[in-house]
């Protein structure tokens, strides 16, 4: 007689139960994550507590830091909120895609801060950005879905 524990049926019913859990809840738990780190990033701006505030502050040398710093903070937690709440998916994420070629300037224009051998040696900050591959393709799986039900 074989133990419930080896038998195929088993193992195929609890990964058919997990995987069910996941596609039913993931979508979900992604939004409100990206959500969260979207205000979390963004509230720091405004109120000048923000590790990324000189990096940005060199990119956009051309603009006024002292507006446009918590303009941007701003702008990230109105993305944040836009997830947290089914009807603004759409435009949160036109907001993110918006700012996402942004985020990636200081690749070009400030190599020496973001490599340390340029082009794979990356420093915390040019390592802080790559990582927006990942809110990008998190906007995406996020997107493909608005159109599905609750």
């Amino acid at each position: 007689m074989m133990n419930f524990l080896t038998s195929k049926t088993f193992w195929d019913q609890l990964d058919l139960n997990i995987s069910s859990w996941m596609n039913r809840y993931g979508q979900r738990f992604l939004r409100w994550s990206l959500g969260i780190v979207f205000i979390w990033f963004g509230a720091l701006k405004p109120f000048g507590l923000s590790p990324a505030q000189e990096l940005v502050t060199n990119t956009v040398y051309f603009v006024d830091p002292s507006w446009f710093i918590p303009l941007l903070g701003w702008w990230e937690v109105a993305i944040g909120v836009g997830l947290l709440f089914r009807p603004l998916i759409r435009p949160a994420i036109f907001l993110l895609f918006l700012q996402m070629p942004g985020t990636f300037l200081p690749l070009i224009l400030l190599p020496d801060v973001c490599f340390t051998e340029f082009p794979w040696g990356l420093t915390l900050e040019g390592q802080y950005i790559i990582k927006n591959l990942i809110l990008i393709s998190a906007a995406l799986v996020i997107g493909g879905k608005v159109r599905e039900p609750a």
